[in-house]
């Protein structure tokens, strides 16, 4: 039986009298059993997270899946927010000690830990922690709300200071050179890091084709090579009239065909040949990946001499009609890969066409990149079943289910909590939102 409440705030002593709990009738009884089997159920949840934390560390779920909380959604059945939120709860209490202990003892639901681990650091969760024990639900999930809105009150100001703060600068120095100084936004900043290591990435694999340099001046050193890079940056975008292209076209796969007996009819083996045509010529890719670029994009069939002087050269068609491709996004709409909702999918031939396989709806399926790569370079299976119920096989043979079944074994036995702080102490009082905050969350720059 849950003992009574300790004294509210308060000199008012008939409060606690109110607050006590004493059943004494069958109805009241049912209601403390819900009670304790409640806070037992907040202990589970807890185990559930610690475990979880655990299994994420150990990325048990990359067998496959995009990430912990799909498998979470495909493998217990509940909405993906739902597992999204519990893996950041999950990965958020490793180092809030005083909020996992109140949960691990039932005396804390998962809903307040929910909500005050967007808030919570190890500075201040000891009194994010009364709060939790003193106040309802609805008071921390306000509290939550008010302080996150105050972050982001500051977090806009910082945001509007840095892009006001923006600026590039350009001059030419004394002996010619010119100087460019540039202070960016984080995310643009971003976006001109990565561009430069791309043209850096690819100046760097040219020059390991070239001649070896007879002098030290003609070495290229890291900097110089970063300039070289921003060049290369300038002179492609103005080349491409500042155009960021289509996105269907960004791979052309070239199949080549020998003329003579073979170029009659295929020989088994696929395609001999196969390159993804860049900027500067065709770069080799394994056989496994140009069947997947094959799946879904333009084709140009060259028909090439022995000595390898092209004979004819097809126009260029797409793998996937605009109209089956229309037909396949009304059926499918997101990847079919269990647990995935991704929506931006390419088309996946079941049968690769280069195999005889047709480019029709009962050959054809909408898989996300990741998982496109994964059935193609990965070894996971696709099968397709009596009334057109698609099966992905993983490597070693065994079934993905789309929705597994969950059985239940004998619960561990988690024990009695008859422990009164599961219980809220607010007396009534009306609460001052604006006091909270301000007593809770100390101001910007402030020591704590």
């Amino acid at each position: 039986m849950t003992p009574p409440l300790g004294p509210t705030s308060g000199p008012d002593l008939d409060r606690r009298e109110l607050s006590t709990l004493s059943p004494s009738s069958a109805v009241e009884q049912l209601g403390e059993a819900i009670a304790q089997l409640a806070q037992r159920l907040h202990a589970a949840t807890y185990e559930l997270l610690v475990m979880l934390r655990e299994f994420d560390a150990q990325s048990g779920w990359n067998n496959g899946f995009q990430s912990c909380a799909h498998w979470l959604h495909w493998r217990t059945g509940i909405d993906l927010g739902a597992a999204r939120e519990k893996v950041r709860v999950a990965r958020a209490l490793e180092r809030l000690p005083r909020l996992s202990g109140a949960m691990q003892r039932g005396e804390i639901s998962y809903a307040k830990v929910r909500a005050l681990s967007r808030i919570a650091t190890p500075e201040n969760e000891p009194r994010l922690l009364d709060l939790a024990c003193t106040g309802t639900a609805a008071h921390v999930e306000r509290v939550v709300r008010a302080w996150r809105w105050c972050d982001r009150v500051e977090e806009a100001r910082d945001t509007e200071r840095r892009h006001l703060g923006r600026s590039v600068s350009t001059w030419v120095d004394g002996d010619g050179m010119v100087i460019l100084r540039a202070r960016l936004t984080p995310e643009l900043g971003a976006v001109v890091q990565r561009a430069l290591d791309a043209a850096n990435q690819r100046l760097y694999e040219e020059s390991r084709q070239a001649a070896a340099p007879e002098s030290v001046a003609e070495e290229i050193t890291p900097a110089q090579r970063r300039a070289d890079a921003l060049g290369l940056l300038a002179e492609s975008a103005l080349a491409a009239g500042l155009d960021r292209g289509v996105a269907a076209d960004r791979y052309q796969v070239l199949l080549h065909v020998e003329a003579g007996p073979a170029a009659g009819g295929s020989t088994g083996d696929g395609p001999a040949h196969a390159a993804i045509e860049l900027e500067d010529g065709a770069v080799r890719v394994s056989a496994e990946t140009s069947r997947r670029l094959a799946c879904d994009a333009s084709v140009v069939v060259i028909e090439e001499g022995p000595e390898g002087s092209a004979l004819d050269v097809g126009r260029k068609t797409r793998s996937i009609p605009p109209a089956i491709r229309r037909a396949l996004n009304a059926r499918d709409g997101r990847c079919r890969f269990p647990g995935c909702t991704a929506r931006h999918c390419d088309a996946h031939h079941i049968t690769h066409w280069a195999d005889g396989g047709g480019t029709s709806l009962d050959n054809l399926l909408l898989v996300c990149r990741r998982h496109h790569r994964l059935v193609h370079e990965g070894g996971i299976g696709i099968e397709r079943g009596a009334g057109g119920a698609v099966t992905f096989l993983r490597p070693d043979g065994r079934r993905i289910e789309t929705a597994p079944r969950l059985t239940l074994t004998d619960p561990p036995a988690l024990g009695v909590m008859a422990s009164s702080r599961g219980l809220p102490c607010w007396d009534g009082t009306r609460f001052n939102l604006a006091y909270v905050v301000d007593v809770l969350r100390p101001p910007a720059g402030a020591v704590t």
